[in-house]
């Protein structure tokens, strides 16, 4: 017998998620849901808003990945102005992206995941944190966090602060590199490409140890979305959106990203306030589709940079068309260091010391679409305006959303994996849990602080009765 579920909006709106779990009269699972019951409501109370406040406004859908959003508004606002920003401002902007995927990534691999995979999933979780990472294994964690510290300094340099720089605008950015910023980041190359280096062996050291993970941490077929460059290289910032199969077969490919509503679709859930977004020729919910660092792995056919490149090889040989978000990890330090690459190269160009950084213009467009990959995908900006620039209408497709299928399909097979019976063993929970944070969704980046993530899981049986919970947060 079936039980549903009601979700309280009244429930906090910041990292807040419920997993219901269904068994049949057999007691195995049959059935499992990842609820989100965060409502934030950007779409609707941006309308009336003026363009110029856009980017500001929406880069406050999240603390950890701000420049995302603030770089994505503008690129829609670039379409409103009909302007091409100067090649000055693009590459600046490209060196932010870069910043931002750096240390988005690190924080994601080093605070949030690696405590479980250094500690080990079925470790006490008083000290499976960070606190724990950092008495176990000191310069990992230190490396981990002077990774991050890398990208956020970057981001300071150019934007004047790490989090919600006012920094890029329609038409271009506000202001350029320095010369003794860029003396500052070519400092830093040597130890922070030495630290992904050595978390890459690190991990594929561990895979053994983790096979059953791999195996079922959301391993499934599936469709990848993503952007890549004019010859189909690795691209976080402008290009072409490419869909790929679960063999790597391209599916379509060159689509305009300013026409993602031709082949992008949103459906709801009554369960979660994500939108659950679908590759619309397959119908929903067979167009299930993954977005993020393993989506961008599996369809580009090359990276920019030679070490990432060397390590995509390998990475492909060894898994081919990756089906396992586990390896959404190895993934994550790849780009961590083709972004290192990219930046190292990037601050050599004497455009990004320019003064010719901005395109100015009035409102020549009633519509606008900006489109990038943040760290967790790729990332929409949709803005309809009056004449005068104020918005009528906002649809923002974030990565999060874009991953929800896949995250309740991750959910169930852990569940299957390791639930046999009425109760549910902490180790279980723990890994539901890290599941989850393989996406690297917003809501776990929000909340996981010390690595515990605020989560329901309730265990039911075939007759409706509830036969176990297990709470946290």
């Amino acid at each position: 017998m079936a039980t549903r579920i009601v979700i309280d909006p009244v429930t906090r709106i910041e990292g807040h998620a419920k997993i219901t779990i269904q068994l049949g009269d057999d007691g195995k699972v049959v059935d499992a849901r990842f609820h989100v019951a965060e409502f934030r409501g950007f779409e609707r109370f941006c309308v009336g808003r003026p363009l110029w406040e856009m980017a500001a406004i929406t880069a406050r859908v999240c603390g950890i990945c701000p420049v995302s959003h603030l770089l994505t508004s503008a690129k829609a606002g670039d379409q409103i102005l009909s302007v091409a920003p100067p090649p000055a401002a693009i590459k600046l902007r490209r060196l932010m992206n870069l910043a931002q995927i750096v240390q988005s990534h690190a924080l994601s691999f080093f605070h949030l995941s690696a405590p479980d995979l250094i500690l080990g999933f079925d470790s006490d979780p008083a000290q499976r944190n960070v606190f724990g990472l950092i008495a176990a294994d000191r310069e990992l964690a230190r490396g981990g966090i002077r990774l991050r510290q890398f990208g956020q300094e970057i981001i300071e340099r150019l934007g004047g602060k790490k989090v919600h720089p006012d920094w890029s605008v329609p038409g271009g950015v506000r202001q350029p590199l320095t010369e003794a910023g860029r003396a500052a980041i070519r400092a830093w190359i040597p130890e922070v490409k030495a630290t992904v280096l050595d978390a890459l062996g690190r991990f594929k050291g561990l895979l053994d140890r983790y096979r059953d993970e791999a195996e079922c941490f959301g391993n499934f077929p599936s469709l990848f979305l993503g952007l890549v460059g004019d010859d189909g290289t690795w691209e976080h910032h402008d290009g072409w959106i490419r869909v790929v199969d679960a063999q790597g077969g391209i599916v379509a490919d060159r689509l305009d990203p300013q026409r993602y509503m031709d082949y992008i679709g949103e459906a709801t859930q009554s369960d979660s306030y994500l939108k659950f977004p679908y590759y619309k020729p397959m119908g929903y919910p067979d167009g299930i589709y993954r977005v993020g660092p393993l989506a961008r792995l599996n369809l580009c056919d090359r990276m920019p940079t030679e070490l990432a490149e060397r390590e995509r090889l390998e990475f492909r040989d060894r898994f081919g068309t990756a089906a396992s978000s586990f390896l959404y990890h190895q993934a994550r330090l790849i780009e961590i260091l083709a972004g290192i690459e990219g930046i190292a190269e990037a601050i050599e160009d004497s455009d990004v010391l320019s003064d010719h950084i901005r395109a100015r213009a009035g409102i020549n467009r009633l519509e606008g679409v900006g489109v990038s990959e943040a760290p967790r995908g790729t990332l929409f900006h949709h803005y309809n305006v009056d004449e005068h620039g104020r918005m009528v209408r906002v649809n923002l497709i974030i990565a999060t959303g874009q991953n929800g299928l896949a995250m309740n399909r991750t959910v169930q097979q852990i569940a299957e994996r390791f639930i046999d019976g009425p109760t549910i063993a902490e180790g279980v929970l723990n890994r539901l849990e890290a599941g989850i944070r393989a996406f690297d969704p917003c809501l776990s980046c929000s909340t996981h602080a010390v690595g515990s993530m605020p989560m329901l899981v309730r265990l039911i049986g075939a007759d409706g009765r509830l036969l176990d919970e297990a709470r946290r947060g």
